[in-house]
């Protein structure tokens, strides 16, 4: 038989006998509940109460299995089902959870099992005593606190049960305990319960360390402003002695105690003090002081407690609840801290951890996009009709390579599409997902709040995010880098185009088409009407023909016509002898790439001679032809007007009045046969030219068209080299994309770095901690490529259509190579922005990456291997920083802070050209650049979840002593306290389950000493 420690003279035979069913008369109640340790493991059982211990049997009768006493626990009800309860215990043990048939049921052992406890009773007690005081003070004070004793009874009334409905969070307090035990204590594990009607909540669980010699430990709790905290709510905090930290498995109880919300709000003093009793409760343990949590200079209220983080938190009022904020942030994790300055004075700390729904929206915006360009482009180049063989064998590969992946991309979107609509995180378990490629791993915003005596709030922020990779292909054959450079070592040196060039060349094309048919109309008018002998008649033919002749003519004098005619000669030169199998089988001689349609055997000679004799000059006598062309057919309309008005002239009226008739018809007879003979091989001539540039310029676009449309599929490389590149690139912009709206979104306000963002662009800083050694040579290799294509983002701000969360998240138009990201704002906030941004101005992305390699594989590499990559990586960043650091001081000369620039780039050259093992300084100065331009900030390691905790906790350390005087002494407190306690051990439990970084002993040897975690905080996560 179990049976729970308790401190009381009992035997087996006197609880058998309490338990036996011919006592039934002195139970307050009994039944078949189901009963367990775990909520999963739930097993049906008899129980029977009797004062304060339950009695669990295995039936009726049956035989006595455990005994609960239950003292010094709480009895709540589970908020998720209505028949179940749970019996938490103040000292530790493992929770108690009891199921019963129905809701009432429920609710009936929920009474009796509260009653039971003797914590309850003592608070009854409590309670009726300040009833009757405040009853008694109701009655000898006068008229003028008659109201005040009203107020005070109504709200020691909810202290019975009757819930306040104004809650008092958000509120922040310290505990400073002061243990008093025979042995020394350097480490305690303190718990903090919120205890309502209905609930207990386990609110934080904190590790202190490092206490000092009288045993006095301090550490600070949040309660966020959704949190339910009311007056009536109860705190207990519960104390246990840490004593072996590398196992972090053995603990003992201290002591434990408990205080009402309304006692802080109420106390005149800035704290209250509280005994801290042993499991008894009769003991007295030590002492705790609870104190309400504010700066210098404020005044404490008197007896409302929300006023107190109203004006503490304002900013976070202001803009963490903004829609803004909530439609970009969600299931945010928040950590509170005290630390002293130099000058003994306190420093807030508010560490936030969030998730953010960019991380599955973003991606399904690109995969969309990249479905629609790549079907686009089918239609386009199924649009150019017959071609040769080897240019249609062209095409079929295009079509080919687009087909398949629109077929993954859709695959994928589907995949996506079936995941909850509230999907935020990707965990770094699931990183090889097939279907997650393109969405980030383990992308969070990792913000903090620093508040200082009489100084607001200060926010930093840093993205964290895995390494962009494509974890499911693997890294077996390199990275991206090192795949796009065999590609491009083993493919044919071609032309390529852009898209915006592949667009005029489509316009060309669609010009040529309607302006050719219209050329050769209007000739064949003129013939026509010149057997009419109507001068005017002829003139205005004659004019159209002009204007239409001379439309043709601009549309092919545009560059483009030329270069891509030269580009045709100099492939067809450079692979006079060379074959080429197509998608489609067709083994084609690329000869034929000039030869188009359904061209005559002729007409095909004639190109091939052309070929061998082409120079530039060719194309512009084509296009002068055309027009030289047509300026004989004028000359000779003029020659044969003027003749025919010189001819009547000479006529005199008397010489010819006989025979006026006849010489007319015979002279217009003649003179109109005249006409059109004359017209007629200029006409021809007019006709041929045309025919010949329109030909040579529908072959010139129809290889631009066909080559832009290689250059943005087949020459990118094989299908999964694409898909590869695409799904790299989708996780690297979702990260930016979140820290560019938060950068925005706390720059509202600032003039200076709206004028930086739309004339000088956003530097955007990626901080690496991949080795070079293994796999993770890889994962740098995509993470380069990755970085290097966000040069090609832009983003825009526009005006929302309402607050809804919806309608302020981004949306990606445009194609790959030209993506724009607009991010709506709220009206208001959209009509404080300068004109140019409001007016669409793009903003440029200036991305550069800074790679460290910490753990013990680079030591391997630096030992062993190569670290070119790492080398070569941080001194291409190095000059592009530079580039955009200068550009900056040319534009703005006067912007604050950029005077420094100079030195710290200067720096930085040098620690980058420094041969040091882990020059993790790099890192430090690139980012100490990138916060001083006012850039985004983002850090990476494999998953995000171990390496980067390390490099983001000392990276908020360093700003609190650098920026907000931190005292020395306690920098490295403050570190310990943020990677043992903080958020980002909140990060590694939710992505492997277990509140352990995934370091040993052995491996931290290896780090550098402040990316080492401290004693407890790592070891196995299995």
């Amino acid at each position: 038989m179990k049976m729970r420690r308790m401190k009381m003279r009992v035997n087996n035979s006197q609880l058998l006998f309490l338990s036996r069913e011919e006592t039934s008369g002195n139970f307050q109640k009994e039944g078949t509940l189901r009963v367990g340790r775990q909520e999963r493991d739930l097993r049906e059982r008899f129980c029977r109460l009797r004062g304060n211990l339950l009695f669990i049997l295995k039936t009726q009768g049956g035989k006595l299995q455990e005994v609960l006493l239950l003292e010094r626990c709480e009895v709540m009800k589970l908020p998720d089902d209505e028949r179940r309860l749970s019996v938490v215990f103040i000292s530790g043990d493992p929770t108690v959870f009891l199921e019963s048939s129905s809701p009432a049921e429920c609710a009936s052992w929920l009474a009796v099992l509260r009653d039971a406890n003797t914590d309850t009773l003592r608070r009854r007690i409590a309670h009726l005593r300040t009833v009757i005081s405040t009853h008694t003070t109701r009655h000898t004070h006068t008229a003028a606190h008659s109201s005040r004793g009203e107020e005070d009874l109504e709200d020691c009334a909810g202290e019975g049960g009757v819930e306040s409905a104004a809650k008092v969070s958000p509120l922040d307090m310290s505990f400073e305990c002061r243990v008093v035990v025979g042995a020394a204590v350097s480490r305690v594990k303190i718990q903090v319960c919120v205890i309502d009607t209905h609930t207990v909540r386990k609110h934080s669980c904190c590790e202190i360390v490092e206490g000092p010699d009288d045993s006095v430990f301090l550490t600070s709790v949040r309660f966020r402003g959704d949190y339910p905290l009311y007056h009536h709510s109860r705190i207990n905090i519960t104390f246990h002695h840490q004593e072996e930290p590398t196992t972090h498995t053995t603990r003992s109880f201290l002591g434990f105690t408990s205080f009402s919300i309304r006692d802080l709000l109420r106390s005149k003093e800035p704290h209250i003090s509280l005994s801290l009793r042993t499991i008894d409760g009769v003991s007295e343990a030590g002492e705790v002081k609870v104190s309400r949590l504010q700066m210098e200079g404020e005044t404490p209220p008197e007896h409302k407690c929300p006023a107190v983080c109203d004006r503490l938190h304002s900013s976070v009022h202001d803009k963490e609840n903004s829609p803004m904020m909530r439609a970009v942030l969600c299931a945010q994790v928040c950590k509170v801290y005290r630390f002293l300055t130099e000058d003994q004075r306190w420093l807030l700390v508010r560490e936030q951890m969030s998730e953010t729904p960019l991380s599955f929206s973003l991606p399904k915006q690109l995969l969309s996009t990249l479905i629609r360009s790549h079907t686009s482009r089918i239609q386009e180049v199924k649009e150019l009709g017959d071609l040769s063989p080897h240019w249609d064998g062209l095409r079929h590969d295009v079509i080919n390579h687009c087909n398949h992946l629109i077929g993954c991309y859709q695959e994928t979107l589907a995949e996506l599409d079936k995941l909850s609509a509230s999907s935020c995180f990707k965990s770094s378990s699931s990183k090889s997902d097939k279907h997650l490629q393109f969405v980030p791993t383990n992308l969070h915003s990792q913000r903090m709040e620093v508040t200082g005596p009489n100084s607001p709030g200060v926010w930093y922020e840093v993205i964290t995010f895995g390494a962009p990779a494509h974890h499911h292909q693997a890294f077996k054959h390199g990275g991206l880098k090192r795949l796009l450079s065999k590609h491009t070592n083993n493919r044919d040196s071609s032309v390529s185009y852009s898209q915006d060039e592949s667009s005029r060349a489509r316009e060309l094309l669609a010009s040529v088409a309607q302006l050719q048919p219209l050329v050769f109309g209007l000739a064949e008018e003129l013939l026509a009407v010149s057997l009419e002998l109507n001068a005017a008649q002829l003139q205005q033919v004659l004019d159209s023909l002009t204007q239409q002749t001379e439309q043709f003519v601009h549309a092919l004098k545009d560059e483009l016509v030329k270069s891509a005619l030269l580009a045709i000669h100099s492939q067809h030169s450079a692979s006079d002898n060379s074959s080429h199998v197509h998608s489609n089988g067709l083994l084609c001689d690329k000869t034929s790439s000039r030869q188009q349609g359904q061209a005559s055997p002729g007409q095909q000679d004639t190109s091939r001679r052309d070929a061998e004799e082409y120079d530039e000059e060719e194309w512009d006598r084509a296009w002068a032809n055309v027009a030289m062309s047509l300026n004989c057919i004028h000359a000779m309309a003029d020659r044969l007007q003027g003749r025919e008005h010189r001819h009547q002239e000479m006529t005199s009226s008397e010489e010819q009045e006989a025979t006026r008739d006849t010489n007319c018809k015979n002279t217009g007879s003649s003179s109109s046969f005249s006409w059109q003979e004359q017209l007629l091989p200029l006409v021809v001539t007019l006709r041929d030219c045309v025919r010949e540039a329109a030909g040579k310029a529908q072959a010139a676009m129809t290889f631009v068209v066909l080559q832009g449309a290689v250059a943005a599929s087949v020459a990118q490389g094989p299908e999964h080299i694409v898909q590869r590149r695409h799904a790299v690139f989708s996780q690297a912009l979702s990260a930016v994309v979140c820290g560019f709206m938060l950068k925005l979104f706390g720059g509202l306000e600032d003039p200076d770095f709206l004028l930086q963002l739309h004339s000088v662009g956003l530097l955007v800083q990626f901080e690496g901690l991949l080795s070079t050694y293994g796999d993770e040579v890889g994962m740098l290799e995509d993470m380069e490529v990755g970085v290097a294509d966000l040069s090609t983002v832009a983003f825009t701000v526009s005006e929302a259509k309402s607050e809804q969360a919806d309608d302020l998240l981004p949306t990606l138009s445009g194609a790959w190579g030209s993506l724009v990201v607009e991010v709506p704002l709220p009206p208001e906030t959209f009509e404080s922005l300068p004109q140019e941004v409001k007016d669409g101005r793009l903003i440029r992305v200036h991305p550069v990456l800074f790679n460290i390699g910490i753990n013990q594989q680079q030591s391997l590499a630096e030992r062993f291997g190569d670290s070119s990559l790492q080398e070569r990586v941080n001194q291409q960043s190095c000059e592009r920083l530079r580039v955009y650091c200068n550009t900056l001081t040319d534009t703005l000369p006067h912007t604050a802070g950029i005077q420094s620039l100079s030195d710290l780039l200067s720096s930085l050259d040098r620690t980058v050209q420094t041969k040091k093992r882990k020059n993790v300084e790099v890192l430090w100065i690139a980012a100490t650049v990138c916060r001083r331009v006012k850039g985004v900030r983002l850090t990476s390691c494999k998953s995000a979840k171990d390496r980067t905790a390390m490099s983001v906790t000392l990276e908020q350390c360093l700003l609190l002593r650098e920026r907000h005087t931190l005292s020395p002494q306690h920098f490295s407190t403050a570190l310990d306290c943020m990677r043992r306690d903080g958020c980002r051990m909140e990060n590694v439990q939710k992505n492997v389950g277990s509140r352990k970084f995934a370091f040993s002993g052995v491996q931290l040897l290896t780090f550098p000493k402040l990316y080492r975690p401290p004693d407890g905080s790592f070891g196995s996560t299995h």
